[in-house]
Order: structure tokens, then C-alpha cells, then sequence
């Protein structure tokens, strides 16, 4: 499988990543480290989270509260949105077009 994202998720990983490293050195570099075992995951069955809506899955990150959101076209999974539990529910509808 390949891995795609978009720019404003990749954004989100970004900011996550340096809150925590803003709140406890070292915090960031774990917040990493259990996105990138998400995305393992996720690459290796893309298939196993539960949809949210549409062709939407969502896997939720145990030790931070994050859902990672994304689709799966054919041999690519795309990450669309890396958002934080209290964030609007709705906040990133508009990259489902793009």
C-alpha cells in the first residue's frame, strides 16, 4: 500500500506533535511514535477500522486523543484529517472534495 496525505493533515501532525513537545520534552517525539504505529496499522489492513461516513474510516490512537481519518483508493490510503477528540466534529468536511 501506498501512503498519501493531505496537506492539512500533515499539518495536524505537525502542531500535535509540538503542543506536546511544548508541555513536556520528549512528549512530541512519543506523540510521533504512536502515529506512526497507527499508520502501520493502517497500511497493513486498511480495511479493519470502522467507516464513518461514506468511504471515510477512522482509527482512533489510544494513548492520545486523536482520530487518524482517511480513504482507501485501490493501492493508496490517504490521509485526509489527524484530529484532535474536542475539535469541531465538522471542521475538516471540505477535504473530502479535494
Amino acid at each position: 500500500m501506498r501512503l498519501s496525505y493531505h496537506p492539512e493533515a500533515r499539518k495536524e501532525v505537525v502542531e500535535a506533535a509540538r503542543f506536546y513537545e511544548g508541555k513536556v520534552p520528549g512528549l512530541g517525539a512519543e506523540f510521533l511514535a504512536e502515529f506512526n504505529r497507527a499508520v502501520a496499522l493502517i497500511l497493513e489492513t486498511p480495511d479493519r477500522w470502522r467507516f464513518l461516513e461514506h468511504d471515510l474510516r477512522r482509527f482512533l490512537m489510544r494513548r492520545f486523543p486523536y482520530g487518524i481519518l482517511y480513504k482507501v483508493f485501490g493501492e493508496e490510503v490517504r490521509i485526509l484529517v489527524v484530529k484532535h477528540h474536542s475539535r469541531h466534529p465538522d471542521y475538516w468536511q471540505g477535504r473530502l472534495t479535494e
